[in-house]
């Protein structure tokens, strides 16, 4: 009994294979996973409530107010200006030679709590990890986060005391025979102490996600590299510092982000106008040039330029850490 042959159609002419278009029964059941899985979980989705409603309150409403920088806004008007003026407020601040002073000032204030409070937590928290001893490795740590948990009234408060012209640096300065130095007054002073001070605050702090980060390296890769011969600073470069390079990425990128929104409540507590060359940031000018001369569309325009500028550096950070490290925030 022969079997009937069917010839092939010829090439070119076969007909592509029918795709399956999207069923919309499996639609309903993903709304429906997702409305019982509220139903079920909506105590936990209730907690999320109050966080939601704070970033829509005082983060996101807040941005309908940059439309003042192109409206003429005058103080008991409209909240939205009376007149629209363009880019009138841009191209001011743009051909003024003192907001050019301050965006120096805040780039090398910015650049340099970049470069100096990034790193020493990295190694703060190497060396308290390297600690054997629980009572001292305790000690050290409650005495470093210790001026976290103090307000930057009181930091600026025992900064400015310290380093008084008759405060205890002065005097420690005395005894070696050196003449008594005005830190808070001469403006080539200012960077480092506020840097230093940034520094004492923070550094500590900044070391539990860096400690909590260590806890998540599998010890046999230490085992593995002592058999291999490597000592201690080659298990920390080869082992310790790779394990721990995704939260490094990450808080630099943040960091980075918060650029140019140099701590303004610091400077604001910490200058005074014989140090404004070396000291005033385009936070402590917009507070100036808003609140205290009542120019609020001009101050609104060089807070949005402020915003967009740390906008790109934030996802520049993150493209570039995506593509060279492959570690990235979104």
């Amino acid at each position: 009994m022969s079997t009937p042959i069917t010839s092939a159609p010829p090439p070119g002419t076969q007909e592509p294979p029918p795709t399956k278009a999207p069923r919309p029964r499996e639609r309903r059941v993903t709304r429906t996973g997702w409305r019982r899985a509220l139903r079920r979980d909506w105590q936990l989705y209730s907690l999320a409530v109050l966080p939601l409603l704070f970033f829509l309150v005082f983060r996101y409403l807040p941005m309908i107010g940059n439309v003042i920088a192109f409206r003429r806004f005058e103080p008991g008007g409209s909240i939205f200006g009376e007149q629209w003026v363009g880019l009138r407020y841009v191209e001011m601040f743009l051909s003024d030679p003192t907001f050019w002073q301050v965006f120096r000032n805040t780039l090398w204030l910015g650049g340099l709590t970049l470069v100096f409070c990034f790193p020493i937590p990295i190694v703060l928290a190497l060396l308290l990890d390297e600690v054997r001893r629980r009572s001292l490795k305790r000690f050290v740590q409650s005495v470093s986060y210790l001026p976290h948990f103090l307000s930057i009234v009181i930091i600026a408060g025992i900064t400015l005391q310290m380093l008084a012209t008759d405060g205890p640096v002065n005097h420690v300065l005395g005894w070696f025979g050196h003449e008594p130095i005005r830190f808070i007054q001469e403006p080539e002073w200012f960077r480092t102490v506020y840097v230093g001070s940034e520094i004492w605050q923070t550094a500590g702090w900044g070391t539990i996600l860096y400690l909590a980060a260590l806890t998540t390296i599998d010890e046999d890769l230490y085992e593995a590299a002592r058999i291999d011969g490597a000592g201690r600073w080659r298990q920390i470069w080869h082992v310790t510092l790779p394990g721990i390079r995704p939260t490094m990425i990450t808080l630099l990128i943040l960091n980075i982000g918060t650029f140019m929104a140099v701590g303004f409540e610091k400077v604001l507590l910490l200058y005074n106008p014989l140090t404004y060359p070396t000291s005033d940031v385009i936070s402590t000018y917009v507070y100036r040039t808003g609140v205290e001369s009542n120019s609020f569309s001009y101050a609104a325009a060089i807070g949005l330029f402020e915003a967009i500028i740390g906008l790109v550096l934030i996802t520049s950070a993150n493209q570039l850490s995506r593509r060279t490290v492959g570690t990235s925030l979104w």
